[in-house]
């Protein structure tokens, strides 16, 4: 198999924007200060507002200094060098046109589109025009693609007038942690864990995507969209096709997205008796979050609002592997506490034997993934408690850090930005952490049957109060099978 080129250029549309200030411009200058980034690589920023590229690489600068404890000037002399800026309008063939000039001898460039989704169909449009979406280009789409399937539809229609799907490189940051990709090798490769995944020794899974902050000035964009297309849509689904996919037959980008279709086509519609007694949706009122009082979303929005901004379901996958095993999911903000976590509940054992001084102590293994705030997967295990017991063995829980992340990294003052494996795939051509269009378009035709299922049942989202984690109806809704969040 030929290897695949690296790319020569990256262009950043949006570089003003907070996506590119907060991420894309601190992960490039990390992955050029590890000697990642390919020599010679141009990096060209483009906005709307006026300005030099000197005037650019000072802002750049003040970001880095706010984001590191320190720049190296060696390194930054480096990146400074590969950094250029053109304002342009990019919605036009004539404004395109005008990045031309500073990708003089680029044969491979990467468009980054780091602007509004609505947008992105005309810059599509306007790349092709202008003669920039070559052969072997590449471009980069952030989420949401769409607001439901057919929104959804018309934009892959119009990015794909103009780029080939292969060179498409739709992104979603959570695929970047390193604590995903370490889930893929936990599963595939330990015959300690792949041989148990399956409903005769898992009980259920839950994932968790909680966030103390509200929306706040977001709300344009989030009374659009809400919890249920905004974070479970995407994220939340894709955490979910990596714990259930089948083994792929290789890594190969088109076997592990493969598996990963095959799951969102086996979950279950909604129907609208699922929308009572399988969903729970919710919005914030004013309350406590992190000891300061915090408004609730209509007192942000100014008006009355049928957004939800916390949502709960109980979801089923009719496969052989999964049926009768509940994946219990939840997102919401104004939470207790911020959190991204994967828990896969393993069913007790059988029968004990130890009596019952030690039963009382006997907990059923688990594993838990933590994402956010600190990356992390912890195995709970049963081992004797040291000591001597008249009553009985007694049991003691054990928690097994299996994260290496600090093991092969060496000692670091940093954690990882999840875009820095992403934008390296990109300019290695390597799609296997990016979401094909199939994919993003079953995640929607899903997702819309929740949406409709809401709608046929009248559903609408139950208060909860800031800082509490969602509506009564989101223990009731885990509870009703005789389980429990883990909080």
């Amino acid at each position: 198999m030929a290897e695949t080129p690296l790319a020569d250029a990256i262009v950043l549309f949006g570089a003003t924007g907070d996506l590119s200030r907060r991420m894309l411009l601190p992960s490039l200058y990390f992955l050029d200060a590890d000697g990642l980034l390919p020599p010679g690589l141009k990096i060209l920023a483009t906005a709307r507002a006026q300005m030099s590229r000197e005037e650019f690489a000072k802002q750049a600068r003040e970001v880095l200094d706010a984001r590191a404890e320190e720049i190296d000037d060696g390194v930054w002399a480096r990146f400074c060098g590969r950094l250029d800026y053109v304002a342009c309008d990019a919605t036009t063939t004539e404004g395109v046109a005008t990045l031309a000039p500073a990708l003089e001898g680029s044969q491979l460039p990467i468009f980054f589109l780091a602007i509004s989704p609505s947008l992105y169909g005309r810059v599509c449009a306007a790349l092709a025009a202008s003669g920039l979406a070559t052969g072997e280009s590449r471009i980069v789409l952030e989420k949401p693609i769409g607001r439901d399937l057919e929104s959804s539809r018309e934009v892959n229609e119009a990015v794909g007038a103009a780029f080939t799907e292969d060179r498409i490189f739709r992104i979603d940051h959570y695929l970047g942690k390193e604590t995903v990709q370490n889930l893929i090798a936990l599963r595939f490769a330990n015959t300690l864990f792949e041989p148990l995944w399956n409903n005769l020794t898992i009980d259920h899974v839950q994932i968790t995507v909680a966030e103390t902050e509200g929306v706040g000035e977001r709300w344009p964009y989030y009374d659009e969209y809400g919890a249920l297309r905004d974070m479970l849509q995407n994220h939340m689904l894709q955490l979910l096709c990596f714990v259930a996919m089948e083994p792929p037959a290789d890594m190969d980008p088109r076997s592990v997205r493969n598996e990963k279709v095959k799951v969102l086509r086996s979950l279950r519609r909604f129907t609208r008796a699922d929308a009572q007694n399988a969903s729970v949706r919710g919005q914030y009122t004013k309350g406590v979050v992190g000891g300061k009082e915090a408004p609730g979303y209509e007192a942000e929005r100014g008006q009355p609002s049928g957004t939800e901004t916390f949502v709960a379901l109980r979801v089923d996958i009719d496969n052989w592997r999964w049926a009768g095993v509940p994946f219990f999911l939840r997102t919401g903000k104004r939470l207790p506490e911020r959190r991204t976590q994967v828990v896969v509940q393993f069913k007790p054992v059988p029968h004990s034997i130890f009596g019952d001084v030690a039963n009382d102590d006997l907990v059923a293994n688990r594993l838990v993934i933590d994402l956010q705030p600190d990356e992390d997967i912890e195995l709970l295990l049963m081992n004797k408690a040291p000591g001597i017991s008249r009553g009985g063995m007694r049991l003691q829980s054990l928690p097994l850090s299996l994260s290496l992340l600090r093991t092969y990294e060496g000692p670091r003052s940093r954690r990882r930005i999840a875009y820095e494996r992403l934008l390296l795939d990109v300019i290695h051509g390597n799609s296997t952490l990016f979401v094909r269009r199939d994919e993003v378009e079953e995640a929607w035709r899903w997702v819309d049957g929740v949406a409709d299922a809401w709608a046929e049942a009248g559903m609408a989202p139950k208060p909860y109060a800031a800082g509490s984690w969602g509506p009564a109806g989101a223990f009731a809704l885990i509870e009703r099978s005789e389980r429990a969040w883990l909080d």
